[in-house]
């Protein structure tokens, strides 16, 4: 066996399962805010192209996708950030990938130098897991930046030490970030592209929540946006990953892309070649039309504009917490120790929701997640308001 998958921390969920676990519940039904699932109806244009398209299941899926849904990857990129006309090529800087998160682990794989000595790849911390496990089976030590209340959750790049600047081979972001929903700024996205040049390493915008936000003149800026106000119309140095599941309501398609630098993209296309991933043809069919369409995005926004309103309003005087610039999360603090907090919740009102603890490292002596629960408000309205509703009993209580 590889040893390197000795090195893998259990997944947030494992651990949350082992801490319900005996736990006798209040006689209630079960709400779960832990999951990120998006719980929205799908477009159902989308599904009737999928259902007309299952006769193609009996081809193999080109590793490139088929030419028109890189097309419509890139012409959504370029209306969504701005970018020159024919600013993104399909040919040579597009990639479709199986979500995100398959993306994302092969990319490290095929990204990291093994020859280098000690390669570090630097994420966020609190993180999404996939990183830092791509990170181990890469052969590479994962280095985590805080992102917590004291610097509006986002990275303090200036607090970084050159040294480890210096051995960095990719550099993970989040925006809109998981679990805090903050979004990083142009300003800071530029920063980051300028130390990738002094440093040489490759940049990863991990950009799956960003189309869920409040503020319909304003969306999250992208890492694509950044590199072409900076007249980077090669994208050097960056990729950017994104997919139809939170977006389209779409988890169960498996479907996203990777952009940017055409160099990294080809040798990405090639590892990909060999590691098989794929995106069925119905799949990248119906892909096509969901990228080509956005009313269906703009309501779904709406519903969790909706949810926001109603939570919050219930909880306000209750928890210490605010609204996120954008994603479907809230990312409290906890009266008291987050674990505690959450097996306590769940026995007593049968919500469930996820220890901020699990989802960060204790680096340098310091847990970022420690003392917050992550709250996914992917249900329904009424089940959001009744949970809402639990959650405040519960602390009033205590």
């Amino acid at each position: 066996m590889n040893p390197l998958i000795d090195q893998l921390n259990p997944y947030p969920f494992e651990k949350l399962k082992a801490l319900k676990e005996g736990v006798v519940t209040a006689d209630k039904p079960h709400i779960a805010w832990s999951i990120g699932e998006p719980k929205h109806t799908p477009p159902a244009f989308v599904l009737d192209e999928l259902t007309a398209q299952l006769g193609q299941i009996s081809g193999y899926p080109p590793i490139a996708g088929i030419p028109a849904l890189r097309q419509a990857i890139s012409s959504w990129n370029i209306k969504r950030y701005s970018l020159p006309e024919n600013g993104l090529c399909p040919e040579t800087q597009v990639l479709p990938v199986t979500g995100t998160r398959e993306g994302l682990f092969s990319f490290v794989q095929a990204v990291i130098d093994r020859d280098q000595p000690e390669p570090l790849v630097l994420m966020p911390n609190p993180f999404y897991q996939i990183y830092e496990g791509a990170a181990l089976l890469a052969g590479a030590k994962p280095w985590f930046y805080p992102c917590d209340a004291s610097n509006g959750f986002l990275p303090d790049l200036d607090a970084i030490p050159e040294d480890i600047l210096k051995r960095c081979q990719l550099f993970f972001i989040c925006t809109p970030g998981n679990p805090s929903g903050a979004v990083m700024p142009v300003e800071q996205l530029q920063k980051i592209i300028q130390l990738a040049d002094k440093y040489d390493f490759t940049v990863a915008s991990d950009e799956c929540y960003s189309e869920l936000y409040f503020d319909e003149n304003n969306p999250p800026p992208g890492l694509m946006e950044a590199c072409s106000k900076l007249e980077r119309h090669d994208f050097s140095r960056c990729i950017t990953f994104n997919s139809l599941s939170k977006r389209s309501n779409l988890p169960g398609l498996r479907s996203g892309f990777a952009v940017g630098d055409a160099a990294i993209i080809s040798a990405f296309r090639l590892y990909r070649t060999y590691h098989g991933c794929s995106i069925p043809l119905p799949l990248q069919k119906a892909s096509i039309l969901a990228w080509g369409d956005e009313q269906h995005v703009i309501q779904n926004r709406e519903l969790y504009r909706y949810k926001f309103d109603d939570v919050l309003g219930i909880l306000d005087q209750s928890l210490d917490l605010t609204q996120p610039e954008a994603s479907f999360y809230l990312w409290p603090k906890t009266p008291i120790d987050d674990q505690t907090f959450v097996r306590e919740l769940f026995r007593q009102q049968h919500v469930t929701v996820l220890p901020g603890s699990f989802l960060a490292r204790e680096f340098e002596g310091y847990n970022p997640g420690k003392n917050h629960v992550r709250m996914a408000l992917v249900a329904t309205r009424g089940e959001c308001i009744d949970a809402a509703k639990r959650i405040r009993e519960f602390i009033q209580e205590h």
